[in-house]
């Protein structure tokens, strides 16, 4: 069992896991940069160190601060969050080098599921369906344009090493394809460091479907459901919710069952996302993300279960606490994604809180690192909370995010909560009549966006 684990984030994920481990009586240490100092995680860690300046290159993503924060400490193991060094297949082997412990994924499995190319092959080969396209990397344009002739267009090119939106641009014909793809292979490049692109089949209409799974590292491998991230402004998603409304009991079972049979074949260890486009009944593979989600609170809810627990426990070797047969879907959950951003443009608003109310009652969850005082710094991303509900069905989990947004209080600097309660109008959003362009659709005929 471990004593003492190190959590390598900040902010509300921090939070999140200082509190799993506390219920597990586990020390933590936590680590900030000096911007963070007054930070809640901080000030809730059984110790903290600071590893470093402001600058998240300079602190959060030092592999040798983090790794001597645990030598000073005596912290056993290091959990990652998401973002920063949580899916950095060298940073986990220098954890393992170290004789500490990763609470995730191998490094074996973040690399190759990192590289898009080789994630996709992986998947096809364990029999996952995935969205028709160019056959590993595309060298030139003149390839690029043939591939896209016999694919038919529109078509997406991707950046190998992208996420986040980065290095991804949509050709519509093949008049397109010459800007596309030396846009993509140049933010490849600029933000990568790998201007290799691969092409895709681009799907009209399709919604983003997220299939949770969860492995022993044994052989044994669960899914928990799927999660609808459909509703996205430039391929960030805003809000989830699980289940997702478009997919049936069939439908859910049949791919559940197919991602956890993947993981299981690769003893693949931790949780996992596998994430499809899905469009006429079909599923199609995108990626998989060997990290927690932001949006694993609605997989939470709906199944009663902890997944950072969970992780920790499996880390340390000892079995999943549940089974498949265990885990049954009770209600519909939502998170909406609360960020420090000015509207219509959704702009960074950095700044102090002057005061901070989280909303509560049945059903009701507010993951934020925020207090009265607070001040927001200018390095990191502009999620400063995650609110998440859970009701018997989908409308009252509507009725209950509503209900929830309305008692939540940030003064003091902008955020997108008026972006929710917009949207909670729309009668497209009570239907679940939505895929992944809705949203940019939506704000482009109300913000001109």
């Amino acid at each position: 069992m471990f004593d003492k684990i190190l959590i390598a984030n900040r902010g509300e994920i921090a939070l999140r896991v200082i509190r799993a481990a506390r219920e597990m009586g586990i020390k933590t240490v936590a680590v900030h940069s000096t911007a963070d100092a007054d930070a809640m995680h901080v000030r809730m860690a059984d110790e903290s160190v600071c590893i470093g300046p402001a600058p998240g290159s300079q602190s959060y993503l030092s592999i040798p601060a983090i790794i001597s924060a645990c030598e000073i400490t005596g912290a056993q193991a290091i959990h990652p969050g998401y973002g920063f060094l949580s899916e950095n297949a060298n940073f986990v082997q220098i954890v393992q080098d170290h004789g500490l412990t990763f609470i995730g994924p191998t490094a074996d499995h973040i690399r190759v599921m990192g590289d898009k190319i080789t994630a996709k092959d992986t998947m096809i080969a364990l029999g996952v369906p995935c969205v028709p396209g160019s056959d590993g990397g595309v060298p030139d344009l003149e390839t690029a344009k043939k591939i896209g002739d016999e694919i038919g267009y529109p078509v997406i090119i991707k950046a190998t090493a992208g996420g986040g939106g980065k290095g991804m641009k949509v050709a519509e014909t093949t008049a397109d394809m010459e800007s596309a793809f030396r846009t993509a292979r140049a933010e490849g490049k600029s933000n990568f460091g790998n201007d290799e692109v691969y092409i895709e089949k681009y799907l009209t209409t399709p919604r983003h479907i997220e299939i949770q799974v969860f492995g022993d590292g044994k052989g044994k491998a669960v899914h928990l459901g799927e999660r609808d991230c459909s509703l996205q402004r430039r391929h960030q998603k805003v809000f989830e919710e699980a289940p997702g409304p478009s997919i049936s009991p069939e439908e859910r079972a049949k791919i559940g069952k197919l991602c956890a049979d993947a993981v299981a074949r690769i003893n693949y260890i931790g949780a996992g996302t596998i994430e499809f486009l899905y469009e006429n009944g079909e599923f199609y593979f995108i990626e998989m993300n060997t990290r927690l989600q932001v949006e694993h609170p609605v997989t939470e809810a709906i199944f009663g279960v902890d997944l950072v627990r969970e992780q920790i426990r499996v880390a340390e070797g000892l079995p999943m606490s549940f089974g498949q047969d265990d885990l049954e879907i009770n209600g519909h959950s939502i998170e909406v994604r609360i960020n420090a951003e000015k509207l219509p443009n959704f702009s960074p608003c950095p700044g102090k809180i002057k005061t901070f109310h989280a909303p509560g009652g049945l059903g009701v969850r507010m993951d934020s690192a925020l207090y009265d005082g607070y001040s927001i710094p200018p390095y990191y991303d502009s999620l400063i909370g995650k609110l998440i509900v859970h009701g018997r069905d989908r409308p009252e989990a509507l009725a209950r995010l509503n209900r929830a947004l309305g008692e939540l209080i940030v003064d003091g600097v902008d955020t997108t909560v008026p972006l929710f309660h917009a949207l909670l109008e729309d009668g497209d959003i009570h239907s679940g009549d939505y895929n992944i362009h809705w949203l940019e659709h939506w704000l482009e005929a109300k913000f001109g966006d």
